[in-house]
């Protein structure tokens, strides 16, 4: 008996190990390199230290709605001037980093480039920015591609963030609880923020009812631009029966000023 025991703990030690020798093979034949850049890093999915400096990470005050960065501390639950004004139809949204120079190229390469590599790196940061969101939520919801798009795109650079999310996170993966409902041209094409809501308006639909019902929902993108797609999607789950709709994005566009009390 003591026999076997030994031996299922032995095949349990090689088992653990198989995946750390692939992992160290692999990085043999291919060394990881900067997620950015390219240069030499010392683990796949990092940034090297020239990169992960020049990215504006939000971590300071923000706006206790929409996660606009602050530039002083106004205390918690500080609205900005926008929010304060009309309140967003979702209820906290809360971005990685800034979109910038700095982080522009690997969103782009993500979405267009067929970059999926950066997926499992950018759920990691989403993960450790939204924990509060997270611990909140329910489900994880995407921001859905209309079909068309979806076909000419191959895949859904919200959903794939969505599902790696959920993995990390333990919570449900809803990928198909909101639907697009006609095919709007891309908002950054939109010369306005007026012509990004009018773009979006009633775009969106809850395909299941039940799925959100009285949930807390976390819906996910890429960038957070002037929350057109946000507030439309939120307005969507909430008449779905969604009882709070949380919002967590990987950047988020900031303009000059618009962080002053």
């Amino acid at each position: 008996m003591a026999e076997a025991t030994g031996s299922a703990t032995e095949r349990g030690r090689w088992r653990a190990m198989v995946p750390r020798v692939r992992r160290r093979l692999l990085d043999l034949l291919f060394p990881p390199a900067c997620l950015t850049c390219r240069a030499p890093v010392s683990e796949a999915g990092a940034l090297c230290p020239d990169c992960w400096r020049a990215i504006t990470f939000f971590d300071g005050p923000m706006c206790a709605a929409c996660g606009l960065p602050f530039d002083v501390d106004p205390g918690t639950e500080t609205l900005c001037a926008a929010c304060y004004a009309k309140p967003p139809a979702f209820d906290r949204a809360q971005s990685v980093m800034r979109y910038d120079d700095a982080s522009r190229g690997a969103l782009i390469a993500f979405k267009h480039a067929d970059r999926l590599e950066l997926a499992p790196a950018f759920a990691r940061w989403l993960q450790r920015t939204g924990r509060a969101l997270l611990e909140e939520a329910d489900v994880i919801v995407p921001v859905p591609l209309h079909p068309l798009r979806l076909w000419s795109r191959r895949f859904n650079q919200a959903a794939l963030l969505a599902q790696r999310l959920s993995r990390l996170s333990g919570k449900p993966y809803l990928p198909l609880a909101l639907k697009r409902l006609r095919s709007t041209p891309s908002q950054g094409a939109m010369p306005s923020a007026k012509a990004r809501r009018r773009n979006v308006l009633g775009a969106f639909k809850v395909a299941d009812p039940s799925a959100i019902a009285a949930r807390t929902v976390l819906l996910v993108d890429d960038v957070f631009t002037t929350g057109a797609t946000a507030n439309a999607c939120a307005r969507a789950l909430k008449r779905g029966g969604a009882a709070k709709v949380l919002v967590l994005t990987l950047a988020r566009v900031v303009r000059a000023g618009e962080g002053a009390i």
